[in-house]
């Protein structure tokens, strides 16, 4: 635990949990992930092709929408297990499914022209770059320290505690 002893200035940054960090970035990425979406209908064709029944080259079916919606599941699940799950098991899911959904959002590119370069490089720049804090916060998660305080052992010597 840190103890403040300095009085905070009108601009002090105090301590963030790694919890809210690594929700935020999730969060951050949900929001990236439905508009990189939502603005790819505004593509030539795009639109035409889904109300003819596909997307990409998937004939558009309930095993695809499935498929679909538990690929923006997971993230957006991620956003309140981030928070609710223990320090131990956060940490370690956070690694995993920060690290998969890397080359995941890379394929968002999977056959685009050159034209579209500067849209996908943005999108996915913006969503691995999310992708990498969560991981970089979820590595480096605070750990309690496993010595004993000097205070406390002196209290465990004099038998208070």
């Amino acid at each position: 635990m840190t103890i403040r002893t300095t009085t905070p200035n009108f601009l002090d940054n105090p301590p963030m949990p790694a919890q809210a960090k690594i929700a935020a970035a999730w969060t951050s990425f949900m929001f990236l992930y439905i508009y990189v979406d939502y603005f790819g209908l505004y593509k030539p064709g795009h639109v035409k092709g889904i109300l003819d029944g596909k997307v990409w080259v998937l004939d558009v079916s309930p095993n695809l929408l499935t498929g679909m919606l538990a690929s923006v599941a997971v993230p957006a699940m991620m956003v309140a297990l981030s928070i609710a799950l223990s320090a131990r098991i956060s940490r370690a899911t956070n690694l995993v499914v920060a690290a998969l959904y890397m080359p995941y959002s890379a394929f968002n590119a999977a056959g685009a022209t050159w034209d579209w370069a500067p849209f996908y490089g943005l999108s996915i720049g913006l969503e691995v770059l999310l992708l990498a804090f969560i991981m970089r916060v979820a590595w480096t998660w605070p750990r309690v320290a496993v010595v004993p305080e000097p205070a406390m052992v002196a209290a465990r010597k004099q038998g208070a505690v």
